[in-house]
């Protein structure tokens, strides 16, 4: 009976742990994000630029861009930019790919 209150009492500790790292991890959807204005062009301009999962830092890489690949940017929180890979990258990241990249790592299209 006590091993059996010991290992709920670890279950427990786990579990909470986890869920609290969980709570500490930046939100995406950050809240000085603007996803509804923007529908823009931009080139890569860099390389070996992380494309990562949220806007900062803190968020893993889901890979690297290089100097002009082409994105599309479509929202906005602080420095950062949610963008889709509109074709495939020079790292091997596949087109429609989504991830954040720092507003000074871009070079926006003109519209014509």
């Amino acid at each position: 009976m006590a091993a059996l209150k010991k290992l709920a009492t670890v279950a427990l500790s786990v579990s909470l742990l986890t869920g609290g790292a969980a709570v500490l991890a930046p939100a995406a959807s950050a809240a000085g994000s603007d996803c509804s204005t923007y529908d823009q062009g931009a080139e890569v301009d860099g390389n070996g630029i992380n494309f990562r999962s949220g806007p900062s830092t803190s968020y893993a890489s889901k890979g690297l861009l290089y100097n002009k690949d082409q994105l599309a940017l479509y929202c906005k929180s602080g420095s950062w930019y949610k963008a889709k890979l509109t074709k495939r990258s020079k790292g091997g990241l596949k087109a429609g790919t989504t991830g954040w990249i720092r507003q000074d790592m871009i070079k926006f299209h003109l519209a014509g």
